[in-house]
């Protein structure tokens, strides 16, 4: 019974090794699959998981209220935010709160999601940019200023004032559209930027 068994054993490991070689034989005659990059650039998909951005709100106003909630979520720890408050002299959202530094470190980021999936104001959205190799690790840490999205029609850079006769929430239900008629930009004194002086008079001396 013992020598039966063990030869019912053999017979299989017999032909693995043919097994495998058939295998290789059909991917012989299989035409090759190979791409042009970075000549020809493959379409991703259209939900692919790539580099993030930071959203506006159809007046130019910033959907980040600094909660953290993303880096809190983050599981190779890539995001970092500072949050501050807004004022009606300075104002970057809607809230009370804005993202005054936002970083994601690309040299630890999986590019998983998580951090999307926790944004509870859909602040943070991924988009199909997928060529961030750099030549430093300095370099791979993308700034706020270069993750926010940039200005569309209608919409003026922050800081500046809410639309009149709105709150918070109703940039949420989407009422607000584009930035209000005469929106001017306000002097972000948080970054350094000084108030413009008054206008020298013509014919003054210099």
């Amino acid at each position: 019974m013992a020598d039966e068994t063990n030869g019912m054993d053999t017979e299989p490991g017999f032909m693995n090794p043919v097994a495998g070689f058939g295998v290789t034989f059909k991917a012989m005659f299989k035409k090759r699959l190979t791409e042009q990059y970075p000549e020809e650039h493959k379409t991703t998909a259209p939900r692919f998981h790539g580099r993030h951005q930071l959203n506006r709100h159809p007046d130019g106003l910033e959907k980040c209220v600094g909660c953290e909630l993303c880096a809190w979520a983050c599981p190779a720890d890539a995001i970092y935010v500072e949050g501050a408050d807004n004022t009606d002299e300075e104002r970057y959202s809607p809230g009370e709160r804005y993202g005054r530094v936002y970083q994601i470190n690309y040299a630890r980021c999986i590019l998983c999601g998580l951090c999307i999936e926790a944004c509870p104001t859909r602040a943070l959205t991924m988009t199909n940019e997928f060529e961030l190799a750099d030549s430093t690790r300095a370099d791979l840490i993308f700034t706020k200023e270069q993750l926010l999205a940039g200005l569309e029609e209608g919409m003026v850079d922050t800081p500046h004032a809410i639309y009149p006769g709105t709150d918070e929430q109703d940039y949420y239900r989407g009422l607000v559209t584009e930035a209000a008629p005469g929106t001017e930009r306000q002097v972000a004194v948080s970054k350094g930027e000084q108030p413009a002086g008054p206008a020298e008079p013509e014919g003054a001396d210099a």
